[in-house]
């Protein structure tokens, strides 16, 4: 008989478990509590233009099979762009992707000057001797110059700590370039000559790239995925080590729904909460100390056909409180409505913080101010703010998350007939494309019989500890 899988959430990694269990591995059935598919990663539009939660790409470096069946999935919907992106360091306004001549152009002079130094005297400068942290990873492999203007102000913005309170976790998976030569030598990748057809290059979806998520349930469904939106998970039920169902409710009662394997993409913290009978105390504390970072987008519809050229801005400086902005027309070369563009700023912020509570139109006030400090005064019209506010936008790898996740991670890891994973579940800071890489290794790890090779899945664990973050 084919295995039933319940799989928890519809974001990426739920959506791409489904799309490839249901060709002939299971029956597989998603629960999500949101009235769509996607989650984070899906789109929806605004006075005609296609947005989404803050600047999406679908990158070229995904493992070939996924990015064949997205390309497969989309056909010619599915666009090759440019990146057309700028950084500002030191006031000044620089190519992102970093291209070797824009940075020997346009870097501020005592930047630069204090860049060679770092280079110079790399092999001189003293390496930290004390426990590991970002911080210290950072400053033995990129130097003082690079670490205190871009990155450690940035990462204070994105996760409200300190660098030295952060888990050298954070450098391994967020930092691709982790010495001056690796940087140098993305740069010269992105020479015309010796860049390939995708270097410098995003995959991006005609409709935002939320239609990706949205092909892959089509796709599902027609090979026999069930999907069921709006749905409120009151509880996973076990009976001693073995999870054997959850529970819905509809309509005002409970539904018991059982399963053979219970595949679960949404917060582990949340599945601590929803397991009956409940984990051990340890594991509970555990999970009440783990932590994700929240964020506001704010929507700025301006009217103008459009505001910049570049897709995407990046603001590592502290001096404003966004950490990126990007304009979603740039993304898709979409010509849209002729007499208006929307901006997303990217707002890290946690419930509570003062940002939190204020109105869109507060808040759209405030984003047009810091454009303004930044020498992008908003000229045209406003026509209005919206935002949407994201409670878990990137987990937060402070020096005890570490400990934290092993403990709820282990206990979980001991229940049969049930596999946690994706960005929420594995308490990753991942991309799209490794969410998927993640769904596709938890169904081809389902045994016909509907157990869980667990040998099979301890080595793809593995794997996926070399993610490493594409912006």
């Amino acid at each position: 008989m084919t295995p039933r899988v319940t799989v928890l959430g519809a974001g990426p990694a739920g959506i791409a478990a489904a799309y490839r269990l249901s060709r002939g591995k299971a029956r597989a059935e998603v629960f999500e509590r949101a009235p769509v598919a996607g989650g984070n990663s899906t789109s929806f539009q605004i006075d005609g233009i296609w947005c989404d939660y803050g600047s999406h790409r679908f990158h070229p470096v995904a493992d070939p099979h996924v990015i064949g069946d997205v390309e497969a999935l989309l056909g010619p919907d599915l666009l090759l762009q440019p990146r057309h992106g700028r950084i500002r360091l030191g006031g000044r306004w620089i190519h992102f992707p970093l291209k070797l001549q824009d940075a020997l152009l346009k870097l501020p002079p005592a930047f630069a000057a204090s860049l060679i130094g770092d280079m110079a005297g790399r092999k001189f400068r003293k390496m930290s001797t004390g426990p590991r942290s970002f911080s210290s990873v950072l400053y033995d492999g990129l130097g003082p110059t690079i670490s205190e203007n871009f990155y450690f102000p940035y990462v204070r913005k994105l996760w409200g700590l300190d660098p030295d309170k952060l888990a050298v976790t954070l450098a391994e998976r967020r930092v691709s370039g982790s010495s001056i030569g690796k940087i140098l030598a993305r740069m010269m990748r992105m020479i015309p000559g010796l860049r390939g057809r995708t270097t410098g290059r995003f995959y991006y979806p005609k409709k935002g790239f939320g239609q990706i998520s949205n092909a892959m349930v089509e796709a599902a469904e027609g090979q026999g995925a069930v999907f069921r939106f709006g749905a409120d998970i009151v509880r996973i039920e076990r009976e001693g080590n073995r999870v054997t169902a959850i529970v819905t409710r509809e309509d005002g009662a409970e539904v018991r729904h059982a399963a053979d394997q219970v595949y679960s993409t949404i917060p582990l913290t949340t599945v601590v909460r929803l397991m009956d009978p409940p984990p051990p105390p340890e594991v509970i504390a555990a999970a009440k100390a783990i932590r994700f970072r929240g964020m506001i987008l704010v929507y700025l519809i301006l009217g103008t056909k459009r505001f910049t050229e570049y897709d995407a801005h990046y603001f590592p400086e502290l001096s404003i409180p966004i950490s990126r902005m990007s304009e979603p027309k740039n993304y898709s070369s979409a010509s849209g409505p002729a007499d208006r563009t929307i901006l997303c700023a990217e707002l890290p912020c946690d419930p509570g913080e003062k940002w939190w509570d204020m109105s869109d139109e507060e808040l759209g006030r405030h984003y047009c101010d810091w454009l303004g400090n930044l020498g992008l005064p908003v000229k045209v019209p406003v026509i209005r703010t919206e935002t949407r506010r994201i409670a878990h936008a990137y987990p937060v790898y402070d020096l005890d998350y570490q400990r934290h996740f092993e403990t709820v991670d282990n206990w979980l890891s001991t229940l049969d007939g049930f596999l946690s994973f994706g960005r929420q579940g594995l308490f990753a800071h991942d991309n799209t494309h490794h969410a998927f890489a993640m769904a596709y290794a938890a169904a081809d790890v389902l045994t016909p019989d509907g157990k869980i090779d667990r040998a099979a899945w301890a080595a793809h664990r593995r794997e996926f500890e070399h993610h490493r973050v594409e912006d």
